[in-house]
């Protein structure tokens, strides 16, 4: 039929000539996406929708505790140490870690202490910066309010901590490979013009359709999956450990302000200052210490919204810019609590190349970088995700056998793969496995479920018939279909018509 199919007028157009290595791999490549698919598509489809809720998070967070983050203008604001003094007064005996000044009229000001919480967790007073008056009192996660803590957490990690960022590894390790494999697929197979790889039908079978459109669908997303791929591994256990370690390696770590004071004492502050409050730096008054701080910081020119972090005894305070839309304002200054004098200053322009990406990179991931239209796109991409792992699924229901108890085998199961595209990508599983063990060991998985199924089908592909009748068909109607999901190419072993739908 394929013959046929190649000379008469109109007929599609078969891919450039390949070489064996690639004709082996083709079939394998096609078999692995479809494996991942069926089985990494509900880690997939977990988090295309807790991505898609956190997308609306900012707007959750602002209507649920919108009495900690919001007070009437009333007048000029309080100084900064008042602010301070008052928040410490409702926690007695708790050391202050980051303070947030109101970064504009009408919002709070946050003075967050170590309360022996979990990690990245405070306790943080809410202070009305107008009459320096407590408004409420949050256990917040890193800058987040509770509720959008809650939905950070379950995308990160299904609220399972550590463990559960396993699940964060696999699906953003695989949403990369399901891309690569989805784009070799839809790249190269053969239809009636250019365009069919890149355009969706509306014309055929609904397995057809679905095929078109996974297909088009995965390769207009494929730049932002392979993006979101990218940066989800840096929260991930395993892979996010490598890469940290990669980039202290090549020195592209975050750069910051040296915290050690000049000439000063071990043990000492660095100068004498006011002393005798628990709620900082040892030896010094953290209310007062801030107003200094933040002054000192004002002065050299550190405009906009910041953050005030304590050092410990004899260390410099840290005041760093906290502007992560674009343009970014991340400058920031390390000042000498006791005479407020800057002793140190890193600006975002003097970052290293590779710090800053990762920074853009990070921020863009939280839909920080381009504000609403960030959050947008991110909505989009959670959105094209859970279409594409659905229809998938959807095909991979469709092209089950007509007759009850016909194996319907993986697509491209016609075809073995030659030994040398197998020990390939049994190669690269292992050397990916050094930096992405948990990609490294489920594609392994999937080799040997390969290997197993194809040795069950035995050498003639398993029941005889033409596992491409149907791919055929729908091929010379100009059908496509690739991208992150399931069903890589439609190969029905039982010959059934593509009629359903």
């Amino acid at each position: 039929m394929s013959a046929d199919l190649e000379t008469r007028p109109g007929a599609p157009t078969p891919p450039p000539e390949r070489g064996p290595l690639f004709r082996g791999l083709k079939p394998l490549i096609t078999r692995v996406h479809f494996y991942a698919g069926l089985f990494v598509g509900p880690f997939l489809l977990v988090a295309a929708v807790t991505g898609l809720l956190y997308t609306v998070s900012p707007q959750i967070e602002r209507w649920v505790h919108a009495d900690a983050l919001t007070v009437p203008v009333s007048g000029p604001e309080r100084p900064i140490g008042d602010q301070v003094s008052a928040a410490l007064a409702t926690q007695p005996g708790l050391t202050v870690t980051e303070v947030r000044p109101s970064p504009e009229p009408g919002t709070t000001t946050r003075v967050s202490f170590d309360a022996d919480l979990p990690e990245s967790y405070a306790r943080t007073v809410f202070v009305d910066p107008y009459t320096a008056q407590p408004v409420s009192t949050l256990d917040t996660y890193a800058e987040w309010l509770p509720v959008r803590g809650v939905i950070d957490n379950l995308h990160r990690s299904l609220l399972l901590g550590p463990p559960g960022q396993v699940y964060t590894e696999l699906a953003a390790s695989w949403l990369a490979v399901l891309t690569l494999s989805g784009l070799v697929v839809q790249l190269s197979r053969r239809v009636r013009a250019r365009r069919d790889r890149f355009v969706p039908r509306a014309a055929g079978s609904q397995r057809a359709r679905l095929r078109s459109w996974h297909g088009a669908v995965g390769i207009w997303a494929s730049v932002g999956f392979l993006f979101l791929a990218a940066t989800g591994l840096t929260w991930s256990l395993f892979a996010g450990s490598n890469v940290t370690q990669l980039r202290q390696a090549m020195d592209w770590t975050t750069p910051s302000v040296s915290s050690t004071l000049p000439d000063a004492a071990p043990g000492g502050s660095g100068g004498s200052g006011d002393t005798g409050s628990p709620g900082g730096s040892a030896g010094t008054d953290p209310a007062a210490t801030a107003q200094r701080v933040l002054d000192a910081a004002r002065a050299d020119g550190l405009g906009g919204p910041v953050e005030i972090a304590p050092g410990d005894a004899g260390e410099a305070w840290r005041v760093q810019q906290a502007v992560r839309s674009w343009p970014e304002q991340q400058d920031s200054v390390a000042v000498d609590p006791a005479t407020g004098v800057v002793t140190d200053r890193l600006a975002f322009a003097d970052w290293p190349v590779a710090a800053k990406l990762a920074r853009w990179g990070v921020d863009a991931h939280m839909g920080l970088l381009f504000g609403t239209v960030n959050m947008i796109a991110l909505a989009a991409l959670a959105l094209a995700l859970i279409v594409l792992v659905v229809w998938g699924y959807r095909m991979w229901w469709l092209r089950r056998p007509a007759v009850r108890g016909a194996g319907a085998g993986p697509p491209g199961s016609r075809e073995r793969p030659s030994p040398a595209s197998v020990a390939l990508l049994a190669g690269l599983a292992v050397v990916v496995g050094i930096v992405l063990p948990v990609l490294g060991v489920s594609l392994i998985l999937f080799l040997l479920l390969d290997a197993a199924l194809t040795a069950r089908r035995g050498p003639d592909g398993g029941d005889g018939r033409d596992h491409d009748h149907d791919g055929d068909r729908d091929r010379a109607a100009g059908a496509g279909g690739a991208g992150a999901g399931v069903e890589a190419e439609s190969l029905d072993p039982v010959g059934r018509p593509d009629t359903a739908g």
